[in-house]
């Protein structure tokens, strides 16, 4: 990493350089080794009233990432810089991965660099006990279940298998259930 270190109406002690070395040292790992080369780095430290205010800026592969905080302690603002950027940087690497899992799903590597996109196969499985209940019953647990759009139950009344679902409006409920 490339750290430049700039004091504004402050002076940039050999003290306050290390420290911030030291501290940066903790977001180094969310970067390659080749890429860890070429991140700049740049703190400016100011003295404003009763305020001291760090800057961090991080430029690597494209990706900027910035905190800036104010604090009466330069340490503490330097300290809360770096929580802020590598949380930055957790959210950056996460969506990454679940990009990259999210692509593998859709596609299938046939032979070399030859990509086909999986079309009208089945990708996902879901298993669960279907049970007989009310449809009463069934909209209870289907409320109940956060995240869920439908539910499938066997109907008391008729004997045979159901689907609740609920609607855009998010109040009322459908139901499918079998013709014959």
């Amino acid at each position: 990493m490339k750290i430049t270190i700039t004091g504004k109406d402050l002076k940039a002690t050999d003290a306050i350089k290390e420290y911030a070395e030291k501290k940066l040292a903790r977001i180094e790992k969310y970067f390659d080794e080749e890429i860890s080369g070429n991140v700049e780095v740049t703190v400016t430290i100011k003295n404003e009233k009763d305020t001291q205010t760090a800057e961090m800026y991080v430029y690597a592969k494209g990706v900027s990432y910035k905190a800036v905080t104010e604090s009466r302690d330069l340490y503490a603002s330097i300290d809360k810089d770096i929580d802020i950027l590598e949380g930055q940087m957790r959210k950056t690497k996460a969506k990454k991965e679940k990009m990259q899992r999210d692509s593998s799903l859709k596609q299938i590597n046939i032979s070399g660099d030859e990509e086909k996109m999986i079309e009208n196969e089945v990708i996902k499985n879901a298993y669960y006990d279907i049970r007989p209940i009310s449809i009463e019953d069934a909209k209870i647990k289907l409320s109940e279940k956060t995240g869920s759009i439908f539910y499938t139950f066997i109907n008391v009344d008729t004997g045979k298998v159901n689907v609740i679902f609920k609607l855009k409006d998010s109040k009322n409920f459908g139901l499918i259930e079998p013709a014959n």
